[in-house]
């Protein structure tokens, strides 16, 4: 009962979404946040260590405003999570292509400046990841068991493919920064339903 108490969400929560279940391949960085390997050859990444960084990314992201945060996700299924978190807390976030040069390059008509960047994918998503290393952005990258930790300032490991685990895990997020703000007083004051992270 214990666990069930440290968690932000109850287990069973985090299972239902599929936030823990990776990939066939697993890259030596990903290795110590997994739990198993299913008989099917799947691996699982271990709950607590996901429930963890992503409280440790929530109050990263929370040391800064809105507007100096971008959020990017390249793959299609992670659109509405991060819409949402945008519409919520006000970041800046890029749903689909992110255009290179976006933070390097002032002479473009797009330039933005920021200070935290986070990627739903870090392969997907790598040229953001490259603008924001090339200035001193530190980045939040989720990674699946395949992903590597290049240029990652704080891995979150969990399933950044599926639409349900990349919903549940931006409705905890959007939470514990609008908390950290005190854009809210308590969890119940958050009027988001997951609904509005994920379809299904």
């Amino acid at each position: 009962m214990a666990e069930q108490q440290s968690l932000m969400v109850p287990t069973d929560e985090y299972l239902k979404s599929g936030i823990h279940i990776g990939t066939k391949f697993k890259t030596k960085y990903m290795e110590k946040f997994i739990y198993k390997t299913r008989p099917d050859g799947l691996n699982v990444l271990n709950i607590q260590q996901i429930d963890e960084r992503i409280r440790t990314a929530a109050d990263m992201l929370s040391k800064y405003a809105p507007e100096d945060i971008v959020i990017v996700s390249r793959r299609e299924n992670g659109w509405k999570a991060v819409k949402a978190f945008g519409k919520a807390t006000g970041a800046r976030v890029f749903a689909g292509r992110y255009t290179p040069g976006l933070m390097t390059n002032p002479q473009l008509k797009t330039f933005i400046e920021a200070k935290i960047m986070m990627v739903v994918d870090a392969w997907p998503d790598k040229n953001a990841m490259m603008d924001a290393y090339k200035v001193g952005v530190p980045v939040i990258a989720l990674c699946d068991t395949n992903n590597t930790a290049n240029y990652i300032d704080l891995v979150i490991p969990c399933n950044n493919k599926g639409k349900k685990s990349l919903g549940l895990l931006f409705y905890i997020l959007t939470q514990r920064y609008m908390i950290n703000r005190h854009m809210i007083k308590k969890p119940e004051d958050f009027k988001m339903k997951m609904e509005d992270f994920s379809d299904e």
